[in-house]
């Protein structure tokens, strides 16, 4: 039994070593994390079917990488949108039409490494399913491929509905987006809102309900009157996700860096829709902090002592020193002695004055 027992510890040691040889979470000693997240269940459709049933509002917010996956994973986020919207607030385009299939599924595999819980979906691009239901299909399968749980697609024209139809047929789960659909600027005069009108109002809700046929399991409604999206919400039996819609939808979608303040310059101000709630200032927060270190490097402040955290013992430093000599490097031996003595000196400093 002690054999056995040395055994199961050794074997132990070594998957544990294997373990962290393949991690791609780093040391300890070199960074303090990440650190390996325990990943809760996926959120499914099934779930979010049994949230509409009871009423619960669903959320969704859009993310474009690592970082933003995470924060949106912590905060247990329902739906996780991989936006061409990514083309604007990423990319700094002035619409979403420049971003390419190959440019979203960048976004696509950097977001699945980091949402664990959310569904993830991904947008399909302006030019990547228009001209065939076989060039749709391909499509939403390269999204899946990257990583997502499903895809959303834009507008509700027949040639739309039935890329949809087919893209579900082929066992790809699909939300619909209708009223201001931003890839068709160009048809709508730019980014004008939906449904202000008796023959526009009917439209918005004829096309949810198509796409509800179709066999999408959800629709975007973006920038319609409130009116427009509880009549849409009312005659369909899927979940409606507003933006810009007013608080009748079953869910609610935003922009990451629109909800957060992310970025408070002329182009993002241009681009941010006056329906987005703000409710942080992060840009402030990363502006304030970016002028503290470009100060503190400039006066010399920082890295002090307590951000230089590698040291030689006082053995290896007279060995380098040495070393260097012999290399014909006296000045670089006299650096490598005044910078191994430094930290010391403002250590002694700091406890000083404590």
């Amino acid at each position: 039994m002690a054999f056995l027992h040395k055994l199961s510890k050794a074997s132990s040691l070594a998957s544990a070593s294997l373990i962290r040889h393949l991690s791609n979470v780093p040391e300890n000693t070199v960074y303090g994390g990440p650190k390996p997240q325990t990943p809760n269940q996926r959120v499914t459709l099934n779930q979010l079917r049994q949230k509409y049933n009871k009423g619960e509002p669903i959320t969704m917010v859009t993310a474009y990488d690592y970082p933003s996956a995470v924060h949106l994973d912590t905060a247990g986020i329902d739906i996780c949108l991989v936006g061409d919207s990514a083309s604007m607030v990423v990319h700094g385009h002035d619409t979403t039409l420049p971003i390419t299939l190959d440019e979203m599924l960048v976004h696509c595999r950097a977001v699945a490494r980091g949402a664990k819980r959310p569904l993830l979906v991904g947008d399909l691009p302006f030019g990547t399913y228009e001209t065939s239901t076989s060039q749709a299909v391909d499509t939403a399968v390269r999204i899946l491929k990257g990583g997502m749980d499903a895809i959303k697609l834009e507008g509700g024209s027949p040639s739309r509905i039935t890329a949809a139809k087919a893209i579900v047929e082929a066992g790809i789960a699909v939300i619909g987006h209708v009223g201001l659909t931003p890839q068709a600027i160009s048809v709508l005069g730019g980014f004008r809102p939906q449904g202000k009108n008796v023959a526009s109002a009917v439209k918005v809700v004829e096309t949810a309900m198509a796409l509800q046929e179709a066999g999408c399991f959800s629709v975007v409604l973006e920038c319609v009157p409130a009116p427009v999206a509880a009549a849409a919400t009312s005659a369909l039996q899927i979940p409606t996700i507003g933006i810009g819609a007013g608080p009748f939808c079953s869910g609610q979608v935003l922009v990451y860096h629109d909800l957060l303040g992310m970025l408070q310059h002329p182009h993002h101000a241009k681009v941010t829709p006056k329906f987005c709630k703000q409710f942080a200032r992060v840009g402030d927060i990363i502006n304030k902090a970016l002028l503290e270190y470009k100060e503190e490097v400039t006066n010399g402040s920082f890295p002090g002592p307590s951000h230089t955290p590698y040291r030689m013992n006082p053995k290896d430093v007279n060995g380098f020193s040495k070393e260097l000599q012999r290399l014909g490097l006296d000045d670089a031996a006299s650096a490598a002695n005044e910078a191994a003595i430094e930290p010391e000196k403002m250590n002694m400093v700091n406890t000083g004055s404590n």
